[in-house]
């Protein structure tokens, strides 16, 4: 149905529009220009204030999505009631549901998209989705299919990643190892993607008790990581034995300040004072 809107895409949306839209906040200084050039242009089919309007939910949805995704997931809503014919805005609404683990709807919106477009670079995408409902059998067998090929190089890692991680949905811990190993994953090239596949492989060892080897993997990952996409240099510490204490816990300072206190009265060196054993405290 490539390019199709399916009846049940027209039934929905004729039901939704006898709700009210419940309209967000916008700052003034959003003017929806902010979207990529091929977003903006898809949304041309749109009236014009429609298409503006449309335009400054979407640039807000993706400016919320990585630290507030609850009220990014609002704005998408907002744009889907008002333009759902427009695949962009059905892709720009599956991530907001994907981002607040409403992996159905964020599945059904992927679909959607799919169908208006044709591409295939949401089937990782949607395999995770798989995956977020219990079906890691679906997102493996997905992980077969004819539309990997046809993806770009950074498509097929993130399928390589969501294969491994159904295949320890499944209990086989092994398997997911094995999944991760390719030539992206040998490569000393740093690309997009390197550090969470490395990171990935490092994760997978250390679940296989492969403890050593994960320590290294995990150091390779903290070594491509730029951008702090991942916590491998808190998994690597964690390895070696390091402890962090966060300076912002009140409880934290609590317990020092206890060990402070207890200290001397459980034994230790100043428990006995100057009076006591001086020249014993010397010796040892």
């Amino acid at each position: 149905m490539r390019g199709g809107y399916r009846r049940d895409d027209r039934d929905r949306d004729r039901g939704q529009d006898r709700e009210p839209i419940e309209r967000l906040p916008i700052p003034e200084d959003i003017t929806g220009e902010e979207l990529d050039k091929e977003v903006r242009q898809e949304l041309k089919s749109l009236p014009k204030t429609l298409a503006e309007d449309v335009a400054k939910n979407l640039v807000m949805a993706a400016k919320l999505l990585d630290e507030e995704p609850e009220k990014a997931y609002g704005y998408a809503k907002v744009a889907l009631r008002l333009a759902s014919r427009v695949a962009a805005v059905r892709e720009a609404a599956g991530f907001a549901a994907y981002g607040v683990e409403k992996y159905a709807e964020a599945l059904a919106e992927f679909r959607a998209a799919r169908r208006m477009t044709g591409s295939v670079h949401l089937w990782p995408l949607m395999a995770d989705c798989e995956r977020g409902l219990g079906r890691p059998e679906k997102a493996l067998a997905m992980a077969g299919e004819p539309e990997v090929q046809k993806l770009d190089k950074a498509g097929q890692v993130e399928m390589r990643l969501v294969a491994a991680g159904a295949r320890r949905d499944m209990g086989q811990a092994e398997a997911a190892v094995v999944t991760l190993q390719s030539p992206e994953l040998a490569s000393n090239s740093v690309q997009p993607w390197t550090a969470r596949l490395r990171y990935a492989y490092a994760d997978a060892l250390l679940a296989v008790g492969r403890e050593d080897e994960a320590r290294d993997w995990f150091a390779k990952a903290m070594e491509a990581d730029q951008g702090g996409t991942t916590d491998a240099s808190d998994r690597l510490a964690e390895l070696d034995g390091v402890e962090f204490l966060d300076a912002l816990d009140p409880d934290a300072d609590r317990e020092d300040e206890s060990e402070d206190r207890d200290g001397p009265e459980a034994g230790g060196p100043d428990a006995g004072g100057a009076e006591d054993g001086g020249a014993e405290d010397g010796e040892r």
